[in-house]
């Protein structure tokens, strides 16, 4: 590596630049932030690779794989460079300011018409860089306050605000941003060393400030200074558009992408925190999620202090052991998220010891925010079943402990309690209706009882209760896919019977046309030894000997004429083919079928007249056919429906969307009253019927593919989105991205 590539040392970033006219105090001062910001600006970099490789290996496909082992060698690559010029950009904004030159920093407030001009990166990009600033600046606003005073005093000229302040979180953040600003990264990548710069450097600038404090008191400056009113709020990220004029200018070519086209789960926490953060300053008091308002708007506006962390977590300590004691009481109805905020703000006020007014801290705010909107999802999504979202709502208050101590809830998809979560949530989903065969409302109501009374911080519980809990899913899972295994079995079967009779139909038809026998050999062929052929087919295909034997017996009847006798030989031997071949159909003993051929061997009949003889009786008394079951009424046997081309074009393309189905895509049926959601089997392609089966793996319904497709055109029947698969959590942190976006002007359609 050569010396240009070497990334600069700690001591190098600290005195590179010091101009000899600086006094000694602001070159301690900005040695110490230097040295501070190129370590932690190191971990950055350290923890792309693992971040990186660990995206690479859970990448969805090849494409994006190799999207992210490329970049990963390109940041590498440029990492020297990317420090140097971050270092530099810190440094010249500190020269400025001690030179009294107004701060270059990018304008985060944009109005109605710039954000239409606006490229989406570079918004996206603005509110990174706006919520990270931002959360700094709210959890630091004590020693950001007396920093910009102290900094003021230090060179004789006025801090005014964030913006203005040189080491402050906006301008740090906006360096970085600068700084990859010069390099090729594609919106997803950024995102990635947005987060990881937000993890490592802004997250430490509490200690940072905390120190530069103290130099600068212990010299002297402004040692008595207090804390004196509330910060200006910091500069929006996004323009003031008011809500009304959202509203009446909605586009519906203005959709919002879906946050997976550009964030990632392990930065989707960030965007969803700039967005709270948005939501706050922008739109008030307006509802987050059905008619539950941010936590936020329910404390005092006069609010200077700030409830810490332990005072919250006791409050809900004290919540969730009165859940505890009156549980079954409380499972009876559903938990409001709305109230819940309600009781918990009443609570903190309440046990508050000091008499100014406080409020919670930014970063707790959001954490209540997300979980009160995971839990309204909960509560509106219409595939659960009520008794089971009852259930699910009280798990409310040990979710938001878990998510105030570990926000891993919202990052890591094998988080131990988002997994059981989702699990509760997919067996509801999935069985939920048959709760008399499945048990499984008793079973949840025990698992939300044992994490009411058991969770006191010990995320093991939830490894446990998981484990167990998918045990017994996995036993429920196993009888309804043997039922269904059972049911398209059953189908198959039917269609090699009509395969079997088709072919064994016009076999026969061909032997008749060419012979034209008297008419009870005629109804004997096509109403009995139809079945012997199509039984010897399914038995041993239509290409072996056996098939081609009975095929040899139907002509060698069908040539017979009563009027002139066979050789004994010859008769005996047709005589016994035909009773080994009803044989196979089962039902009659040998005495009563050598009676019966014998009777329709010795009729003497005319081709086209004569009435009813032996044979006749003969043929009603012969065994039915015992091939198969016989098609239900609502599966068509081998007429087929009206030919596709007399379909419109809208119901073409149903018809084309339905052969690129999965077997195990859910419909849903309007033909009842709550409409019926069954999942596709199974598709013959003999009958081209498709089938469906409901949530236990019976077969419920047998649709042709042109009427399947005249429904789905007319709206009684619905294909699912696809997303319904998806985890609980998925869903619900992506329906909260939208959320947020449309209440921020962001995504004016709804969806």
């Amino acid at each position: 590596m050569s010396d240009q590539d070497k990334p600069p040392s700690l001591s190098t970033v600290a005195s590179r630049g010091i101009r000899p006219r600086l006094g000694e105090l602001a070159q301690s001062c900005r040695k110490l932030a230097m040295n501070h910001l190129a370590e932690r600006l190191s971990a950055v970099f350290v923890h792309a690779d693992d971040t990186l490789f660990e995206c690479a290996d859970k990448a969805e496909n090849n494409r994006v794989q190799t999207l992210f082992l490329d970049n990963l060698r390109d940041i590498r690559k440029q990492r020297p460079h990317m420090e140097r010029r971050y270092h530099q950009n810190v440094a010249h904004g500190f020269a400025d300011f001690l030179e009294g030159k107004p701060a270059q920093l990018a304008p985060l407030e944009l109005d109605a018409e710039r954000l239409t001009l606006v490229q989406k990166e570079e918004y996206e990009e603005t509110l990174l860089v706006a919520g990270m600033a931002g959360r700094v600046g709210s959890r630091c606003a004590h020693a950001l306050y007396a920093l910009d005073k102290r900094l003021a005093k230090l060179n004789e000229r006025e801090v005014n605000g964030e913006r203005h302040n040189p080491l402050g979180p906006l301008a740090l953040a906006q360096a970085f941003r600068d700084t990859l600003a010069a390099e090729p990264f594609p919106l997803r990548i950024k995102t990635i060393l947005y987060m990881l710069f937000d993890q490592q450097v802004m997250h430490s600038l509490d200690g940072l400030y905390d120190a530069l404090n103290a130099r600068l008191i212990e010299a002297g400056v402004l040692p008595e200074l207090k804390y004196g009113a509330a910060r200006p709020a910091p500069d929006r990220a996004v323009g003031r558009e008011r809500r009304a004029d959202s509203a009446s200018a909605a586009s519906p070519a203005e959709t919002s992408p879906p946050p997976s086209e550009a964030i990632d789960p392990d930065t989707l926490l960030v965007s969803l925190a700039a967005l709270l953060d948005e939501c706050r300053r922008q739109a008030g008091d307006v509802p987050l999620s059905a008619d539950t308002q941010g936590i936020a708007s329910l404390g005092p506006r006069s609010a200077s202090g700030t409830y810490s962390n332990r005072e919250l977590l006791d409050v809900l300590n004290r919540l969730q052991r009165e859940s505890a004691e009156d549980l079954a009481l409380r499972l009876q109805r559903p938990q409001r998220v709305a109230g819940f905020k309600a009781e918990l703000q009443r609570r903190l006020e309440d046990q508050s010891a000091r008499p100014d007014p406080r409020k919670l801290r930014e970063r707790e705010a959001d954490v209540i925010d997300l979980i009160g909107m995971l839990f309204d999802f909960i509560l509106d999504d219409d595939g659960i079943p009520d008794a089971y979202k009852t259930l699910l709502s009280h798990l409310h208050t040990p979710y938001l402990r878990i998510a105030l101590q570990d926000q891993a809830l919202f990052t890591q998809p094998d988080h131990p309690a988002r997994a059981l979560l989702n699990a509760m949530a997919r067996a509801a989903l999935l069985y939920g209706e048959e709760e008399e065969e499945s048990g499984l409302l008793a079973t949840l109501r025990d698992l939300v009882g044992r994490v009411i009374h058991e969770y006191h911080g010990d995320l093991g519980l939830f490894e446990r209760l998981l484990a167990d809990f998918e045990t017994q899913v996995a036993r429920l899972e196993h009888r309804v896919a043997l039922r269904e295994r059972r049911a398209v079995e059953a189908v198959k079967g039917r269609d090699r019977l009509l395969d079997a009779r088709h072919a064994a139909g016009s076999r026969i038809a061909a032997t008749l046309e060419q012979h034209r026998p008297a008419s009870p050999i005629r109804d004997f062929l096509e109403r009995t030894w139809v079945d012997v052929l199509a039984f010897v087919q399914l038995r041993h295909g239509a290409d072996g000997a056996e098939w081609s034997h009975t095929v040899a017996v139907a002509e060698r009847l069908a040539e017979y004429d009563a009027g002139n006798t066979l050789e004994p030989d010859s008769y005996q031997a047709l005589l016994t083919d035909l009773r080994e071949g009803l044989e196979l159909l089962g039902g009659y003993h040998d005495d009563e079928i050598r009676r019966l051929l014998r009777n329709l061997l010795e009729a003497r009949e005319p081709v086209a007249t004569a009435p009813p003889g032996p044979a006749a009786e003969t043929e009603r008394s012969l065994p039915l056919a015992t091939t198969g079951a016989e098609p239900s009424g609502d599966e068509p046997a081998v007429t087929p429906g009206p030919p596709e081309e007399a379909l419109s074009a809208r119901a073409l393309a149903f018809v084309e969307e339905l052969r690129q189905a999965e077997f195990g895509t859910w419909f849903e049926f309007a033909d009842s009253q709550p409409p019926r959601q069954l999942k596709l089997s199974w598709f013959s392609p003999t009958t081209r019927n498709y089938m469906f089966v409901d949530r236990r793996g019976q077969r419920v319904a047998v649709k042709a593919v042109d009427q399947l497709a005249r429904d789905m055109e007319s709206g009684r029947v619905r294909r699912l989105p696809s997303e319904r698969r998806a985890p609980l959590m998925d869903r619900a942190l992506e329906a909260i991205y939208r959320a947020l976006k449309r209440i921020t002007g962001r995504a004016r359609q709804p969806d």
